[in-house]
């Protein structure tokens, strides 16, 4: 199991030349990345249906792949039906109530500001502000608009974009139903007196990327959901869309509860312009945290992954600095296989002369 010095270096030149290569490819990395996160979402669920039987009638693989992809094409086109057009009126009765918030904030806040900081505070220009905001916004008439009219002015950004729509489905499919193929020959490339060791490591790495991907999906979609709802509950103006952006950011340790209490404190406050509506902003996103922590990430999740808060916050920052948008989608699956590696690093270091003799 020992390795000579060159099959180190050429360890270590293969792993130097992979991150490279990701880095230069990084761009076009993203049609594959995503599909690649929808095969391993929807794999469980084609081993499932290849297991069912209907009196003597069994789906094979392709059959299973196919009711599994058309699956996961209307529930991504139903969610994107649903939210982006109420997001859009959201954004665009947000744009309607600003001139009386920021008017509020003028005769009301900025003097007990003033009276309390001991020091002159220059009141909002209110028109100027609003109309520089409208005038952006109704640029193109709204977010779907907006986003034509920005890929309109480049060919190659249209190109990519349709490309990208066309990949995504087209590589999912394939991967989904080559995907314990190429498990498989992933397998075999290793060296066979490492392929018990080799076989360990991915066992535990997909333990650990299922229980993050899929997981930690279904947590995000559920405390999206219940945020919306909650929100809406308390007649929270722009429930939906403050309550998605806390679940799709909860990835990241505590940033969504940090972020929708802030958003939602600032806009219940704007709102109601008193101080009694904070309380039940405070109840939702306390029952959202509770219900995350003692219910929905063990239930879900699972202890697998143990990464630290702050490695996870680390990740997420390093992966987006490197690969942009791409790496903050990689960042945690990557970690996660890191922290697998290194765990069974520390396993051999104590079993090791080494650690014993230094503990001696």
């Amino acid at each position: 199991m020992n390795m000579s010095d060159s099959q180190k270096w050429l360890i270590l030149t293969f792993t130097a030349l992979t991150g490279w290569l990701l880095y230069e490819l990084a761009p076009i990395l993203m049609p594959f990345a995503v599909a690649t996160g929808l095969a391993y979402l929807g794999d469980p669920l084609v081993d499932r249906l290849e297991t069912v039987r209907i009196r003597s009638f069994r789906l094979n693989r392709t059959l299973s792949v196919m009711v599994v992809f058309f699956g996961i094409i209307l529930a991504i086109a139903a969610i994107l039906i649903v939210i982006i057009p109420a997001v859009e009126l959201q954004i665009g009765e947000f744009l309607e109530k600003l001139p009386s918030y920021l008017a509020w904030l003028n005769k009301s806040l900025i003097p007990i500001l003033q009276k309390y900081l001991g020091r002159s505070i220059r009141p909002l220009q209110t028109d100027q502000l609003v109309g520089m905001i409208k005038s952006h916004w109704q640029t193109g008439g709204g977010l779907s608009e907006n986003l034509i009219l920005s890929l309109s002015h480049s060919s190659a950004v249209i190109l990519g974009w349709v490309m990208n729509l066309v990949l995504i489905p087209v590589i999912t499919f394939y991967l989904l139903r080559d995907w314990d193929d190429l498990t498989l020959r992933i397998h075999d490339l290793f060296p066979r007196r490492y392929a018990q060791i080799v076989g360990k490591l991915a066992t535990e790495a997909d333990e650990v990327l299922g229980a993050f991907i899929r997981g930690q999906f279904y947590v995000m979609l559920a405390l999206g959901l219940f945020y919306s709802l909650g929100l809406w509950f308390i007649d929270l103006d722009f429930s939906m869309l403050i309550g998605m952006i806390a679940g799709l950011i909860s990835f990241i340790p505590y940033m969504g509860v940090i972020v929708g209490v802030s958003v939602s404190l600032v806009a219940s406050l704007l709102q109601f312009q008193n101080v009694d509506h904070l309380l039940p902003v405070l109840l939702v996103f306390g029952i959202g945290h509770s219900l995350e922590s003692m219910l929905l990430t063990p239930w879900l999740v699972g202890e697998k992954i143990g990464l630290h808060p702050v490695a996870v916050i680390f990740a997420v920052l390093a992966g987006g600095q490197l690969f942009g948008f791409l790496g903050v989608l990689m960042a945690l699956p990557l970690a996660s296989v890191i922290m697998v590696l290194l765990r069974h690093i520390h396993e051999r270091y104590t079993d090791s002369n080494f650690y014993s003799i230094s503990k001696s």
